[in-house]
């Protein structure tokens, strides 16, 4: 996800701004320059940090894009971390998914040393990330909005403030868990069809002209052979790996026992999940595997 968006805010603004890069993956900086940044008179403008430190001492707005909450804490807070250089004339932007709960702390002690401390998850997934089509779902101050916007429209086309610090990421937290659920009912059904001898394609289109169409089954079925563009077609390659559900969430459940909310369906989902994720062969694999799964066991 990180690298289509960075792409993207490069060529938003590569005419009038240096650019610092950051990555503890050495190849994944190499291969930004050598892929997609090819023009050389262009390429001085980027510079590649050799930590999160340095990228604070160079760029005065940071953005970040990070698996799960203990990689913000160790990029932010962690040796040669961010926060040791930050001040007031930052504007720090973490785009990860990690819980409202890790947001309102991050802003908190960023707020400490005069940073402003805004969270932008997103939704749109990796093909969203590289067609700039990205939701930003923005918890941070009215104006701290106005200020970020313009760089996340670089990366996408449907910025939503959601109100104070953590409100991007609650946000975030529910459309996961729905879409979580979704993908495993969508899953669900699917097999039960092809079991009793449906064709898969006709009950996909039944469904997605009836009561139980939602934006998986109409836009990402699970199944093989049903939509030409799905990532069922790549072998479930890509897209958000079994893991990162498995994270989101758990994330959702701590929200929801702290919130004294009831998440029945959200909690047996997080089982499956953590149970198709703990499978090697399953653990690289988009969330859609879910359907390869089901159709692979009988009990």
């Amino acid at each position: 996800m990180g690298m289509p968006m960075a792409i993207n805010l490069f060529r938003g603004y590569k005419h009038e701004t240096d650019f610092i890069i950051y990555d503890r993956n050495l190849w994944k900086t190499s291969a930004f320059l050598k892929d997609h940044i090819t023009d050389p008179n262009i390429q001085h403008k980027i510079k590649v940090a050799k930590s999160p430190l340095e990228v604070a001492k160079e760029a005065s707005v940071i953005i970040t894009m990070l698996p799960a909450p203990s990689n913000v804490e160790s990029v932010y807070f962690g040796k040669d971390g961010l926060f040791e250089a930050l001040g007031p004339n930052h504007l720090v932007v973490d785009t990860s998914t990690i819980g409202n709960a890790m947001a309102m702390h991050v802003a908190k002690v960023l707020n400490l040393k005069g940073a402003r401390a805004i969270d932008a998850p997103v939704s749109g997934g990796t093909a969203g990330a590289q067609a700039g089509t990205l939701t930003f779902m923005v918890g941070s101050s009215n104006s701290d909005f106005e200020l970020v916007k313009p760089y996340l429209e670089k990366m996408g086309n449907n910025i939503v403030h959601c109100g104070a610090n953590g409100r991007g990421q609650a946000a975030k937290i529910c459309n996961n868990l729905l879409t979580g659920i979704s993908m495993m009912a969508t899953s669900e059904a699917m097999n039960l069809g092809v079991r009793m001898g449906i064709d898969p394609k006709l009950l996909s289109n039944i469904i997605n002209k009836s009561t139980g169409r939602c934006w998986i089954s109409e836009c990402y079925n699970p199944c093989p052979g049903v939509q030409e563009d799905s990532v069922a077609t790549r072998g479930y390659m890509g897209g958000l790996k079994m893991p990162l559900m498995a994270k989101d969430l758990r994330l959702a459940m701590d929200a929801a026992e702290e919130t004294k909310s009831t998440v029945l369906l959200g909690a047996l989902a997080q089982q499956m999940y953590n149970r198709i994720a703990s499978k090697e062969e399953y653990k690289h694999l988009d969330i859609g595997a879910a359907y390869k799964w089901l159709s692979e066991v009988d009990e």
